[in-house]
């Protein structure tokens, strides 16, 4: 799928709907919850924030940002000849949309090869973006462009947030500076960016942001 977009957001409210909710709708009112408690969290207690990660007991990205928008002209879909009509492939994309845990990713992948047979390559790869938005939220990040054979990571846009003091932050740098060869930072347009060169599949892109995760700062 070109310019593919997958936006992921946590049930926290769980599968209950009723009153004000309901009326407005519950992905609307999900997004809105969200974004105040994102607003409160890096404006009203920002200080309060920082000193929990500097204390340890906030570690990942996850906790900086809501989503992880990914960008890819990489061919990534359930092709007509897998999945024949439109309306299942459409159900198919908004479940896979909605996994966050590994487990739930593999019984889905189970449950295709049940169904369809042997999952083409480019099935296998918008499977595999679950676990690149999984990485991308922990380190902060909110977009990753996978685009002609490169991948840029776009972090946190609130050059005072707390993510910039996590371990989550201290371990993009380390990786950088430990692949100079492959990873360029780009710190214009007052956002903090990461380059990193010859990225040519989600599979390689995971294999990577999993090797930045193990890295020792």
């Amino acid at each position: 799928m070109q310019d593919l977009d997958i936006r992921g957001a946590g049930n926290m409210l769980g599968a209950e709907q009723s009153g004000f909710i309901a009326d407005l709708g519950y992905e609307a009112y999900q997004k809105i919850l969200s974004e105040a408690v994102k607003e409160l969290r890096n404006e009203e207690f920002q200080d309060l924030y920082k000193e929990e990660v500097k204390a340890g007991n906030i570690t990942g990205g996850t906790e900086f940002v809501e989503e992880c928008v990914i960008e890819s002209d990489l061919q990534m879909s359930f092709s007509e000849e897998y999945v024949p009509t439109s309306s299942e492939r459409m159900l198919l994309y908004r479940e896979l949309d909605s996994l966050e845990r590994e487990a739930d990713v593999e019984q889905f992948r189970q449950r295709m090869t049940d169904r369809f047979g042997p999952i083409p390559p480019e099935g296998e790869e918008l499977i595999r973006v679950v676990k690149l938005r999984s990485l991308g939220r922990y380190f902060g990040c909110e977009r990753i462009q996978l685009k002609q054979g490169r991948m840029r990571l776009q972090f946190v846009s609130n050059p005072t947030s707390p993510f910039y003091d996590s371990e989550a932050f201290r371990k993009v740098i380390a990786f950088a500076t430990t692949n100079a060869h492959i990873c360029r930072v780009d710190n214009s347009k007052e956002q903090f960016r990461l380059l990193v060169t010859d990225v040519t599949s989600v599979e390689q892109a995971n294999a990577l942001l999993s090797q930045m995760r193990q890295c020792q700062v």
